[in-house]
């Protein structure tokens, strides 16, 4: 099933849903919407910036965030009021712009938000910026890479990853302390991690390229896809079973661990950017505003 969300012409950037439900999609120029009939009908809702959101994450029932430009956005109330927690000025970075691209808590308070600074629209620096009281605050921290910082996903409140351009893979083991570069074997940009314990993970980005890994990242193994198309995300649902989604309306399934994919029947032609599944029920959203909903 396919609709259109947001006006024609505006991309949707992310996905996220709480329960079969309730969910919302954001995309470029602040557009944000949210369902409470798993996906029947969508409403608008405010949020006090013009750029592009980014990625939008739910801690629990009542706490989100959401990323928005070079600003971190939250609620409390289930996404009907958002306000602005943190603000990156171009003034604090020598006059660069800092964009900032995925958001995730590994506990209650501690959270996690990546992206890159720029100039003239060249990356000069990553930036990598923590919270340990809800998202109320957020410090920065240097990571060990000036590389874009584009995705990162925790498995439970030490462990985590990150990645980017150039096939930069971070990880902690002390939720964030300290971050150490693993070797991904590609120097294409990695869009989207995703790690189901602390041992299997998946990586997608440039070119079709998939990375899996077994002993949670000390080794990444390429894997070989039909598709050649850029993925920009990927999710597992159990052991076996996972998609991923890219460019040109991409979608790839595996049910053997991501070790073998097949290419599967999208009706679009149109960028996928966000896959996201709750039990049952997968969405992917895309350029134009595009929707789509899929029932396993």
């Amino acid at each position: 099933m396919s609709t259109r969300v947001a006006p024609k012409g505006q991309d949707l950037n992310t996905v996220y849903f709480q329960d079969s439900k309730r969910g919302w999609v954001g995309g470029d120029h602040g557009f944000l919407s949210r369902t409470d009939d798993g996906g029947r009908t969508w409403v608008r809702q405010a949020v006090a910036t013009t750029d592009a959101i980014n990625d939008i994450y739910f801690r629990d029932k009542d706490d989100g965030f959401l990323i928005a430009g070079s600003a971190i956005f939250v609620t409390r109330e289930s996404g009907t009021r958002w306000s602005e927690a943190r603000h990156f000025l171009p003034k604090e970075f020598n006059g660069a712009t800092v964009e900032l691209y995925s958001v995730r808590f590994a506990s209650k308070k501690k959270g996690w938000v990546v992206g890159s600074v720029s100039k003239r629209d060249q990356v000069i620096d990553s930036i990598l910026v923590y919270t340990e009281d809800g998202g109320e605050t957020w410090t920065r921290r240097r990571a060990p890479s000036r590389l874009e910082l584009i995705d990162i996903d925790f498995d439970d409140e030490k462990r985590g990853w990150i990645v980017g351009a150039g096939g930069t893979i971070l990880k902690t083991v002390d939720g964030g302390q300290t971050w150490t570069t693993q070797h991904s074997g590609t120097t294409a940009t990695v869009y989207h991690i995703d790690f189901r314990d602390d041992k299997k993970g998946w990586a997608v980005g440039e070119r079709g390229t998939i990375l899996r890994t077994t002993d949670g990242g000390e080794h990444w193994e390429p894997v070989v896809a039909t598709a050649r198309s850029t993925l920009l995300s990927v999710q597992f649902v159990n052991d076996d079973s996972g998609w991923a989604v890219g460019r040109g309306g991409t979608i790839l399934r595996t049910w053997d661990g991501g070790r073998t994919w097949v290419q599967q029947e999208s009706a679009t032609k149109q960028n996928l950017y966000a896959l996201y599944f709750n039990k049952k029920i997968g969405w992917a959203v895309g350029a134009d505003g595009i929707v789509l909903r899929y029932e396993r």
